[in-house]
């Protein structure tokens, strides 16, 4: 305490008790002592007026101690009583020593209350918070330190409100703790600010990017997902403007115009390219709004904006699954409909041709059959890429499905021989193209395809109509031969009508029982039987027999020669069986053909097996003669199904020997029992020397290689004669016998030396 300054603001009251106190304490000394010594001196009144002094003083600082006591409750409550926050002094006992008149406006309750009610506080807390509050009281009136906290209490109306309470300990003169001082302010409007911003700065850090701007463009800030979205930390554009952005993909018009409408209404929505920093560009849905200022003028422009690239690609990929084929990602029939509707439709002033290619790979299920279809679709994607390559930017080229491609070529000549020509020109590109080597999975393969053509105009003919001219023209084509090229004209419709009723009559041949297997005697030349080979027959009921140069290889071009092929060894085994015992056909050989569609067959082994065991048949009376076709894919397949027949006793021939592309490579790892010479070698053997030299060639080569060997086709003494002389062992054709009947041949093998009577 500053004494002196304490005494000079109690001076007055210093001087006056002090003079009093001295008056009082001489006036009774000097009453004292005169009653003891009647001459009085100075020196008697120094004690006495010494006390007085000492008296005064006390009592002058008794005085002004009280008055600043007083002083200082007037003050605190004075200040207490003006301030805003709720104060209040609560004794230990509960009862409240002061409480402000602010309660009334924080709580609704007035002091009044409070001082009715010890722990009055306490009743008003929230209930949720009235276990914290509980643990605070009982720490104050343990006598701990000073705290703070927030709670919320019930206010008289029933408003929730939240308070920020400060509590610290009142102490009596002599140190002793005899109750608390409590402030609390009410910070209801401070706490649902803070909900605001904390809501505020939630929604700013939202998936969604968003970025502020002053009025110049200047970014001020941007949130996280604006990072995540553009790559920019917000460090690197602070103060930078949007610009920097840009794709190029927009010209200064679009940016004009957005400004323009922004300016106008206040906000602008929108689809735009911008480019992320790493240099990508993508696409975004941006909306931006004017923040106006106190002018009215935008102060700021807030954008928000979203990466539209996984929606653009999700779009692109349902679109690419609805119009686009997955394997090739060529347009699919759906769209290429759509396409063609467009290109047929009428329009006025548009007299240009156009045209449809359909392209079909030749021998594709044999590919599939017999390398997988791993293999097939490799070549379907190999072959797309040829087709794009080749065709012209403004053509279409689609996959109709399975190994079907189309073409769809506009915009050809006005002149109908002109645009026939161009089309011509596009189609033996494509046919250069895509007729080629193919390496698949490492092994090559020659693939060949068909193209038919159909022409079209605007207003002519209909989307169905045009396909189905196509598909006609390209079944001309494949009839021509692999790798054809063929238009369509109302002829080939008739031929269509043909192969069509041509496959219904075959599958109804196959139900009703209507083929036949005829047996052509194969001997040596002294004309003893060797074997047989089983030749399929077909009687149709209108038609008679049907040549089988007719329905074969149709059936193996529509799929129906497996089927065929199944009847037709069965039916070998059950005669084979049938003959099992009977003098002259008992242990005849009998040779069945089979075509390569057949033998490539996964289950081709596993089916002969079962015939022959189903049948009871001699597996050792069965040959099957191959084609070199069945052979050359799939070289080292063809031997292992070989080998595991061969463990069944079945023997081999391969059949028009010379034909196509054999080699001794082949022959030596293929386990083949027998050659038999192509009947076009044996035709002009007597007259044209090359054919003489070949069969002399292929004897000697079936002599090397411990082969026997057959010569078929055999109509004259003259060639079986040379035939002989050149070392051909057998001997199958007209000039020994035609193909008869199971009974007929009995008959005929029941008379001895019958068969060489023919040419002896």
């Amino acid at each position: 305490m500053n004494i002196l300054g304490f005494v000079a603001k109690h001076w007055i009251a210093y001087i006056s008790l002090s003079a009093v106190a001295v008056a009082v304490v001489l006036t009774f000394a000097t009453t004292q002592m005169s009653l003891l010594n009647a001459n009085l001196t100075a020196r008697h009144y120094l004690i006495p007026a010494f006390l007085g002094t000492l008296i005064g003083l006390l009592l002058a600082t008794l005085y002004a101690l009280r008055r600043e006591l007083i002083e200082g409750q007037r003050m605190f409550r004075a200040v207490a009583d003006m301030a805003q926050e709720f104060i209040y002094i609560r004794r230990l006992d509960g009862r409240y020593e002061y409480v402000s008149p602010s309660c009334e406006q924080v709580t609704g309750y007035s002091a009044a209350d409070f001082y009715a009610a010890p722990d009055f506080m306490s009743d008003i807390v929230h209930p949720e918070d009235r276990q914290v509050w509980e643990r605070h009281v009982r720490r104050g009136d343990d006598r701990s330190a000073s705290e703070k906290l927030v709670i919320r209490i019930r206010t008289r109306d029933g408003a929730l409100r939240w308070i920020e309470h400060i509590c610290s300990e009142v102490r009596d003169a002599q140190g002793n703790v005899f109750g608390v001082r409590s402030t609390n302010l009410d910070i209801s409007e401070r706490i649902e600010h803070e909900q605001e911003l904390s809501i505020a700065a939630a929604a700013f850090e939202t998936h969604e990017a968003i970025i502020i701007t002053d009025s110049e463009s200047r970014i001020l800030r941007v949130n996280r997902a604006f990072t995540d979205i553009t790559g920019y930390e917000a460090a690197e554009i602070i103060g930078k403007t949007p610009a920097m952005f840009k794709s190029g993909r927009h010209d200064d018009a679009f940016y004009a115009e957005m400004w323009a409408v922004l300016r106008e209404k206040g906000q602008w929505s929108g689809e735009l390219w911008d480019r992320r920093k790493n240099g990508e560009v993508y696409p975004k849905y941006l909306t931006i709004t004017a923040v106006p200022g106190s002018s009215g003028e935008g102060a700021y422009y807030v954008g928000i904006f979203s990466d539209m690239a996984a929606r653009k690609a999700a779009e692109e990929e349902i679109t690419r699954l609805a119009y686009y084929d997955p394997l090739t990602r060529l347009p699919n029939r759906r769209l290429l409909i759509e396409r063609l509707a467009q290109a047929t439709a009428s329009g006025k002033g548009h007299h240009r041709h156009g045209a449809l290619l359909f392209i079909d790979v030749d021998d594709f299920k044999s590919l599939n059959d017999t390398r997988g279809h791993e293999l097939g679709d490799q070549l379907l994607i190999d072959m797309a890429t040829s087709l794009m390559s080749c065709a012209r930017t403004e053509d279409m080229v689609a996959r109709l499905g399975g190994d079907e491609f189309v073409v769809l070529i506009e915009e050809l000549g006005e002149e109908g021989t002109e645009a026939a020509a161009q089309a011509e020109a596009i189609a033996e590109k494509i046919l250069q193209a895509i007729n080629r080597p193919y390496l698949l999975n490492g092994h090559p393969y020659h693939a060949t395809s068909s193209i038919g053509v159909a022409m079209f105009r605007r207003g002519g003919k209909g989307v169905e109509e045009l396909l189905k001219h196509a598909d006609v023209a390209l079944y001309r084509a494949k009839d021509a031969g692999r790798g054809k090229l063929r238009f369509y004209d109302p002829a080939m419709q008739a031929v269509l009508d043909s192969r069509a009723k041509l496959e219904s009559d075959l599958r109804e041949a196959l139900s009703r029982q209507q083929f036949e297997l005829h047996y052509q005697p194969q001997v040596d030349f002294f004309g003893r039987l060797v074997g047989a080979e089983a030749l399929l027959r077909w009687r149709h009921p209108e038609r008679g027999y049907v040549a089988p140069t007719e329905f074969i290889p149709f059936a193996e071009e529509c799929g129906l020669i497996i089927p065929i092929g199944r009847w037709v060894l069965e039916a070998a085994c059950a005669q084979i069986k049938a003959w099992e015992g009977r003098p002259a056909v008992g242990d005849l050989l009998v040779a069945v053909n089979v075509s390569a569609t057949e033998f490539m067959q996964a289950d081709f082994v596993d089916e002969v097996l079962i015939q022959l065991e189903a049948s009871g048949a001699n597996p050792s009376r069965l040959q099957l003669e191959l084609t070199e076709s069945a052979l050359l894919d799939g070289i080292d397949e063809a031997a292992e199904k070989m080998r595991l027949l061969k463990a069944a006793n079945i023997s081999f021939s391969l059949d028009d020997f010379g034909t196509g592309y054999s080699s001794l490579s082949y022959l030596k790892r293929l386990p083949l029992d027998q050659l038999k010479i192509d009947r076009s070698f044996v035709s002009d053997i007597t007259t044209n020397p090359n054919d003489a030299v070949i069969a002399q060639t292929i004897i000697g080569m079936a002599r090397n290689l411990e082969l026997n060997v057959i010569a078929e086709g055999v109509e004259t003494r003259q060639q079986l004669e040379l035939l002989d002389r050149l070392g051909c062992l057998g001997f199958q054709g007209f000039l020994i016998s035609h193909p008869l009947p199971a009974a007929e041949l009995e008959s005929l093998l029941a008379v001895p030396h019958r068969l060489r009577a023919a040419w002896a």
